[in-house]
Parts: structure tokens; sequence; C-alpha cells
């Protein structure tokens, strides 16, 4: 296959016309099957990577159903998201056991759909003053051998862990979870800015959706914002979705952090692609109206998005956030944090075929996933 006449992605270059070719799998530098796509018009980006959502369809990877993740999967694949990093609610141990599990035996069985690449666990370990649309009855201090058993159920598939490092014992949780191969990301949380800068010197390299669910970023207390800033080496979550962040500061946040240091993510909800009304979240429940979701009761709490990862990266555009930026942090930060940016989220030859072709105005047009077509993704 070629595609021809697209502007495509390039992490130095910005967007060039050039082909873009595949007969399998992988990318090539050239395509003698004959076949051509006709990508004039239009933008070739790489399939991007979601690290933190929850659902979508009516399903919700903490519900821990094989049937449930594989509507998820394919959902996300339809929409361009070829790489899934689902995240578990704060749960009792025996639940985040199956949903780990789980995980591990979609991934085994190569059950269909975006790749599963990770679990991010978005809890326990977190502030009951900031828990948000968490259930508080599930919450737990920071325990390293339990998240050594969350490891082994998910047969090494942990990639992320939200922590409130305020909590006890939440140093030594950062340095055992890096032991485990885990990234740690600093949310839910009271912490001042001198706690989290003690995180992240400890090993912390991430901040779960920033802004939301920990203190204001105000100029004599930075809070977990400015120590974020002040290490190079942390990138920050940002839900784009048009409700969690007024686009004044999310273009403050690329301007601040640059774009190599932001991860969109869209923190969609089992919501996602069904309609208004009531639904289950993590032992509670949620009420959308439009592109808004909120906890039944508290009409105030954000309970997370109803956008996909797509979607949120045309709302970045709509912003004002150049799309060459906004895609570099939904398809290659991520991909970058996860350990998988050798073989996915970017267009270079060698790397798995995965890519997503959108029109001027940005919608989806089609995806590409191992090469081939992915049927009902326009």
């Amino acid at each position: 296959m070629r595609l021809i006449g697209g502007q495509v992605f390039d992490l130095e270059k910005g967007f060039v016309r050039r082909d873009v070719c595949f007969d399998g799998a992988l990318l090539a530098q050239d395509s003698a099957d004959g076949s051509c796509y006709d990508a004039s018009g239009c933008y070739v980006i790489p399939g991007l990577t979601d690290l933190h959502f929850h659902g979508c369809v009516g399903e919700d990877f903490s519900d821990a159903t094989p049937e449930g993740l594989g509507k998820i999967a394919r959902y996300q694949l339809s929409r361009g998201v070829t790489q899934i990093c689902p995240a578990g609610m704060t749960l009792g141990e025996a639940q985040l056991i199956r949903i780990c599990q789980n995980a591990a035996a979609h991934r085994a069985g190569h059950s269909g759909g975006a790749e599963l690449v990770g679990v991010h666990l978005e809890g326990p370990f977190l502030s009951k003053a900031k828990k948000g649309a968490q259930n508080e009855a599930f919450l737990h201090d920071p325990d390293p051998a339990m998240l050594h058993r969350l490891q082994q159920a998910a047969q090494g598939m942990v990639k992320l862990v939200t922590l409130a490092p305020e909590q006890p014992g939440a140093l030594d949780f950062i340095r055992s979870a890096q032991a485990e191969g885990i990234t740690v990301s600093l949310g839910h949380t009271t912490a001042d800015y001198d706690t989290a800068c003690a995180a992240y010197e400890a090993g912390a390299r991430q901040a779960t959706h920033l802004f939301n669910a920990m203190p204001a970023f105000t100029h004599r207390a930075p809070g977990v914002v400015g120590a974020a800033f002040d290490h190079p080496q942390v990138k920050v979550e940002l839900i784009c979705d048009g409700v969690h962040i007024h686009p004044a500061m999310v273009r403050a946040v690329f301007q601040l952090f640059g774009a190599e240091r932001v991860i969109l993510v869209s923190d969609s909800l089992r919501a996602t692609g069904m309609p208004d009304g009531r639904y289950p979240f993590g032992g509670q429940e949620i009420e959308v109206h439009g592109n808004r979701a909120t906890m039944v009761g508290a009409p105030d709490t954000l309970a997370g998005s109803v956008s996909d990862l797509m979607a949120c990266v045309k709302h970045a555009v709509s912003f004002g956030i150049p799309l060459h930026d906004a895609v570099r942090a939904a398809a290659v930060n991520p991909a970058q944090v996860l350990g998988i940016f050798h073989r996915l989220g970017s267009l270079d030859v060698g790397k798995t075929a995965n890519l997503a072709i959108l029109d001027d105005h940005l919608n989806l047009k089609d995806v590409f996933f191992h090469g081939q077509r992915v049927e009902g993704s326009a």
C-alpha cells in the first residue's frame, strides 16, 4: 500500500508531503503491491495512545469483563486510538486483581481492537480530600506489597499508578514502583510544592490530569503544577475535552511545559459514544448532559469526560494548539512514557503501520492498524 498526496506527521519537521508505504504490518521505504490510497488534502498521523481513560460505549474497564474490554478496544481503534492503557478506579483489592487479570488475559488472547499496551491504576493510593469521583470507601495508603500483587496479576502490564505523595510511605512506594517498572504520576492530592518536589526527586515522573484534583497553581503556592514544571523529566496529563480545562489554560500549559512534555488524555467514561443519561461509575453513579459528566447528587463534581482522544486532539487545535503539537502530545509522548516508542507512536520506517487519516477539518476519515484498513472507522 502506498498513501500518496497527504501531509504526513514528522516529529522533527512538522507536516511534510511524502508517501507512506507498507505492504504488511510495518512501515517501509517502498511498496511492491501496487495499491494506492489517495490522501490528497488530508493529514496522515500516527495512531494515538490514550494512557488515561476508563471506558466507552457503555463499558468500563473496571468492570473487568472480557466482553467489555473487547468492546472498548474495538471502539477506540475505530476512533484512531490504536494503543490503549485504560485506567482502573479506586476499588477493593479483590476487584483490582480481577481488573489486572482481565487485562492480562485480553492481551494474551490477542483479543482484537486497539492494542492493550498497559494498565493505569488511578487509585486507590489517593487523598480523601481530593478524591473527586473516586470511591472514598476503598482509598488505601501507599502499599508496595499490594502494588506488587497487582503487577503480578497483570503479568507486568501495570505501567502507571497515580499517587497522592503526602500519604504515609509515599516516597518508599515511589521507589518500589520504579523497581516494578511502573511510572508514578502525582494526582488526587493535596500536596504542596515541597512535597511534590520530594516525590519527583524520589522518581515520580508524571502528573495526573493537571489542575484537576490537586491544589491550585498560585503565585505563592505553586503546588504540584509548579513542582512538575521545575523538574524537566516530568510530563503532565491534560484533559482537553473543552470541559475540564479552559482553552486559555490549555494554551498556557503548552507554552509553559513545551509540547514535548504534555500528554493529552481523554479520561473518558463508559458514557462516551452513548446518549445522555445516568451511568454506573466505580460503585457510584454519574449523569451526562452533552459533553459534561458529573456525579449524581454533586453536580459540581466532574467525573471524567465523554470525549475520545481523537476528539481531544481536535479540541486542542480549536483552542489554538498547532496540529503537530497536539498530535505529538497524543501519539509520541504517551508512547515514550509507556516504553513503546521504539515500535509505535510515529511514522518512521520499521515501526508498526498504525495510522489515522484526517480530512482538512480534522474529521477522522480512515484508520489503518498493522497495515490493514479498519472497517467502520470513518
